[in-house]
């Protein structure tokens, strides 16, 4: 007797051809396509409705509230069931006693707070330990961060890592490794990622091939140098032997609208000498992360909390002022991309909240400020800790970016709070990518979008036996209303679950329905294996 039957659906069954219709069986937590003729505990009638493999989300922080139901809610509501974490340079291990407070800064983009036994997790082993005994809807796979290397080691010091603290790095990257990360992620933006220079990223990602892992990069410029961004990127996979995910690509400011088509064409150079490249994409024209990377990254040197309290004095703010308005600047300067604080808008700030959902430039008019001054007094009123908006990006880059073949869909999605504000993205970036791409632009067929977000992202992660509707493939399953599916979170309301996801199943148990969770946690973390 089967443990469940899906019948007379129609069928994506995420390699890109043409959908059918037929059922679909599950027995153990696996899927089965031949001999349906048999009884089964529960027949699910699919009359009407799609079913296709659910979707992986390739770029994630929900390690960040792991267990936590609203972080759950936001990703399995879009009808994902594997997520790839630990990205953006920013992991929950290794802890260091000495910088246990710095890492959490680091960490505080994703999180306001950390489990008991957060200072136990020493090692990947450990912190493995935790997850695999935590309580999980969905299944993760987890990248070790470069960021959470460098300040187990060297804390926020903004120099090159003497020999003897590359090879702790190194120790303590070998141990995640072995133990089952699968590879590892920088933030090449964020203080202390972008302390590390190119041969010291080169020299970490050679531990990750000695394992068959990947090396994902949120590259050190998105902007004006996106381009040598690209180049930095694929020369460390390069020299590492490693593949490479060029994290949430994109192309900020509107004097750089454009650069894509020479950041695609260095991916397609590199696939013809041999390279795999991947990318991955959130289908929405503006981005999210901390408050405080507004700042240039020479002023981090003793973490957020300490930047925050630094910038109440006038003198140092003029300064930094002066920085941010230069042109010239060699950082990532979102003000300059957004251009003025008109674009940048108040996601969350913990002690600020009734700030949230309002531009600096609104923020600055009601408290009779000026914008920069608006904005040094949230960041040290909240310690240096917090979400913005940024709107940048042109709607050409990004149909552009979704329709290269390496690209796959990922989240980028934060959630700390059960009624924090987020970026839609965190809540609608699957059905939003169907929408836009498929239903609104006609760009994408609906079974070559789904490709992107089951199959091919599945095999870029090295995930076994997912991404496809086949016999003996994991029953990680979505069943969907295509006229009904919509995406429903927005800019200004961004907690809202999508319209059209009926069922979500995960190893062959509904854990989705009726718009809510289950209850019951068939997740698993994936340890990575060398192929």
């Amino acid at each position: 007797m089967l443990d469940l039957l899906i019948q007379n659906a129609m069928i994506v069954d995420g390699t890109g051809a043409t959908a059918y219709v037929g059922n679909i069986g599950v027995q153990n937590g696996k899927i089965q396509l031949k001999n349906l003729y048999d009884t089964a505990k529960e027949v699910i009638d699919a009359k009407g409705l799609y079913v296709c493999p659910g979707f992986i989300d390739a770029h994630s922080h929900g390690d960040l509230a792991l267990g936590q139901d609203y972080a759950t809610l936001c990703k399995v509501s879009q009808g994902i069931t594997t997520e790839i974490t630990g990205q953006c340079g920013a992991s929950m291990f290794p802890v260091t006693l000495e910088q246990e407070e710095e890492l959490k800064g680091v960490l505080s983009v994703g999180t306001f707070s950390f489990p008991d036994e957060f200072c136990e997790y020493t090692s990947f082993e450990k912190y493995a330990s935790y997850v695999d005994q935590t309580d999980k809807v969905l299944n993760l796979k987890i990248l070790v961060g470069h960021g959470s290397l460098r300040v187990a080691v060297m804390g926020f010091q903004n120099r090159k890592a003497t020999k003897e603290e590359l090879e702790r790095m190194k120790a303590l990257l070998r141990e995640a490794m072995e133990h089952g990360a699968m590879g590892m992620s920088s933030g090449l933006i964020y203080s202390p990622s972008c302390y590390a220079d190119t041969e010291e990223l080169i020299a970490l990602a050679k531990v990750v091939g000695e394992y068959g892992g990947i090396y994902a990069t949120h590259m050190r410029n998105e902007s004006y140098d996106v381009v040598k961004s690209v180049e930095e990127a694929l020369l460390i996979g390069r020299e590492a032997g490693v593949p490479v995910f060029i994290s949430h690509h994109k192309v900020c400011g509107i004097k750089n609208w454009n650069l894509s088509k020479k950041t695609l064409q260095l991916v397609e150079e590199a696939k013809a000498n041999g390279q795999n490249v991947t990318i991955d994409q959130y289908p929405y024209l503006a981005s999210m992360t901390n408050i405080n990377v507004v700042v240039p990254p020479n002023y981090f040197a003793n973490g957020v909390e300490k930047l925050g309290e630094s910038v109440k004095d006038l003198e140092l703010r003029k300064q930094i002022k002066k920085e941010i308005l230069d042109p010239n600047t060699d950082f990532e300067n979102q003000y300059l991309n957004c251009g003025g604080w008109e674009n940048i808008m108040v996601v969350s700030v913990p002690h600020t909240p009734e700030y949230e959902g309002m531009t600096f430039a609104e923020i600055a008019k009601l408290r009779g400020q000026d914008g920069f001054d608006a904005y040094f007094d949230l960041l040290s009123a909240n310690h240096g800790r917090g979400t913005c908006i940024y709107f940048s990006m042109g709607e050409e880059d990004l149909m552009r970016i979704f329709m290269a073949p390496d690209t796959v869909v990922g989240t980028d999605g934060i959630c700390r709070a059960r009624n924090e504000k987020s970026h839609p993205r965190a809540w609608g970036s699957f059905p939003h990518a169907i929408c836009y791409f498929h239903k609104e632009k006609k760009l994408l067929s609906l079974e070559a979008i789904i490709h992107k977000m089951t199959q091919l992202p599945a095999q870029r992660t090295m995930l076994q036996n997912k991404g496809v509707i086949a016999d003996g493939f994991d029953a990680d399953l979505l069943i969907f209303d295509y006229e009904r599916l919509k995406d429903c979170a927005e800019y200004k309301e961004s907690n809202v679950v999508s319209d059209g996801i009926e069922y979500v199943l995960v190893d062959g148990k509904v854990v989705y329905h009726d718009k809510k969770i289950t209850g019951v946690y068939p997740g698993k973390l994936i340890r990575h294996k060398n192929p």
